[in-house]
């Protein structure tokens, strides 16, 4: 089923997103840290450990873009939107009860993380719903 223009509007910013900070991470870590005030050092294995996550961000920022075109793969962007927007402001959340109150430029990326989340969950509801119930373990299984 084709998405809507609200559905496809929250994959297209969640995917661009997703898309362009994983690939800075990837690509350029000490200018992506550096704009949340973290300095880098050279360490071959902290940069490794840095990359990896950021090239995953961007390839799951790329399949939450392909869904808006490749309709088959639509439910697996949707999946990875809601993932990724729902586990990175999580993980922030975390940091802040475990370690105190970042940067304000990382609670910045906290708050558009929570307001790209949410608009995942209102885009994506209807679907969420429908969904739902082919997810559940069926009696006769068993």
């Amino acid at each position: 089923m084709k998405p809507t223009l609200f559905e496809t509007s929250a994959l297209g910013l969640s995917g661009l997103s997703a898309l362009t900070i994983g690939a800075f991470i990837l690509f350029a870590p000490h200018a992506f840290y550096a704009s949340y005030g973290i300095t880098l050092g050279y360490d071959a294995s902290l940069l490794s450990e840095l990359r990896a996550p950021g090239a995953g961000l961007a390839a799951f920022g790329l399949l939450m873009l392909l869904g808006i075109r490749q309709y088959e793969i639509l439910p697996f962007s949707m999946v990875a939107a809601v993932t990724v927007f729902f586990a990175f402001p999580l993980g922030r959340l975390v940091g802040l009860a475990v370690d105190g109150v970042p940067s304000s430029s990382i609670i910045g990326a906290l708050v558009a993380e929570l307001v790209i989340s949410a608009l995942c969950l209102l885009a994506f509801r209807r679907r969420l719903r429908l969904a739902a119930p082919r997810l559940s373990v069926s009696k006769s299984a068993n």
